[in-house]
């Protein structure tokens, strides 16, 4: 699973990894970011332009009468995506990436669990794949825009402190994975994980399990 990552920025490697304009949003560093906190995500307008901006973490379905559903709903499987209701009509639509410098996982080791940082060997900022939908609040018709992250098996070198991790993009599958026009079976395609990056990881504080710390002492080794 992904549940939580780092994404430190700047703004100008954004747009220049991404190839994507900033929508109307300040962007601060983030060292500890978290399900339903607002994060910038990479989506393809119609007519083929690339924004990012802000949605919150944890999906909440076009068809939901609420939006209790989001803190469930922050990661989904690869293998399930495009059978869920929850997912499906996203995954044929409205696919995203979501940039990070690295992410966080947590390894069971008796009764306690240990963070560990997983990010690139070169320290390069990726993307990960995910998949957002619209959803429109019925007592006021505020509409929220709402993501989820897609999980994969773990790699060799993850696997030893958990089974999951999530979608990373390569770069080159960009164009194909955000374009809605990609036939399903593509799509379907490029969820499978990809050798391109290199990734290495070390412990690091406890601290990072509790959502109100940042700080780039998180991401340190221990």
């Amino acid at each position: 699973m992904c549940g939580r990552y780092a994404l430190y920025g700047p703004v100008s490697r954004l747009r220049e990894c991404f190839d994507a304009e900033p929508e109307g949003f300040e962007f601060e560093p983030r060292w500890n970011a978290a399900p339903m906190q607002w994060l910038p995500v990479v989506r393809e307008e119609p007519g083929g332009k690339r924004v990012i901006q802000l949605m919150r973490w944890g999906l909440v379905p076009t068809w939901a009468t609420d939006d209790s559903m989001a803190t469930r709903l922050t990661n989904a499987r690869s293998e399930s995506l495009a059978e869920k209701p929850s997912f499906r009509a996203a995954f044929r639509r409205r696919r995203c990436i979501v940039p990070a410098n690295g992410f966080y996982e947590w390894k069971q080791v008796g009764n306690t669990k240990l963070p560990f940082y997983i990010h690139p060997v070169e320290d390069e900022l990726f993307g990960l794949g995910g998949v957002w939908e619209h959803w429109t609040r019925s007592s006021d018709g505020v509409g929220i825009d709402t993501f989820t992250i897609i999980t994969t098996n773990a790699s060799t070198a993850i696997r030893a402190v958990h089974d999951r991790m999530p979608l990373i993009q390569e770069p080159a599958t960009y164009s194909a994975w955000l374009d809605p026009a990609t036939p399903l079976e593509q799509a379907h395609d490029l969820m499978q994980p990809s050798p391109w990056l290199t990734l290495t990881l070390h412990p690091v504080s406890r601290a990072v399990s509790n959502v109100r710390n940042e700080g780039a002492t998180l991401i340190q080794p221990v």
